[in-house]
């Protein structure tokens, strides 16, 4: 398996073994935001589209989803051979889940170093403070920080 991280703390990005790997369409950044902000938590394909549009969704809207679900797989796992189940990008009943360790999430690294540095000597928290910040590169879901999915999360 591929070395994935994912970037929120701004610009929504992926990196694969360092490299990173283009999100060109809003909807494979925005369904990546949703996903992280899940927590690996699955979220139904009725909700996920409930998310995706404001208004109602276009008739087609599952298989859009499928659709930027797949080419999402291949963003995350380039290295996955065809008809294998994904690793990180799974699907869960009727919807889809995000299942990464805490350290693959920008975010979620931050908030463990965080909590670590409340435990931490004087002489540690400087340490675990300054490497947690430096992974912010501006707005928390930069993009996507007033959708309704985002709020809670930013």
């Amino acid at each position: 398996m591929s070395n994935l991280h994912i970037r929120v703390l701004g610009p929504i990005s992926v990196l694969v073994d360092g490299v990173s790997r283009e999100l060109t369409k809003r909807r494979h950044r925005e369904i990546t935001g949703i996903l992280v902000a899940q927590r690996g938590r699955a979220i139904s394909t009725a909700s996920l589209i409930e998310e995706l549009w404001d208004d109602s969704p276009p008739e087609g809207a599952v298989g859009a989803v499928r659709t930027f679900v797949g080419e999402l797989r291949r963003i995350l796992e380039p290295r996955r051979p065809p008809r294998t189940p994904p690793s990180a990008l799974l699907t869960v009943g009727d919807g889809y889940a995000l299942r990464l360790n805490s350290g693959a999430v920008d975010a979620w690294g931050f908030e463990t170093a965080a909590a670590a540095a409340v435990r931490a000597s004087p002489e540690e928290v400087d340490s675990l403070l300054s490497t947690a910040l430096s992974d912010w590169h501006g707005a928390a879901f930069e993009e996507f920080a007033e959708r309704p999915w985002a709020i809670p999360e930013v």
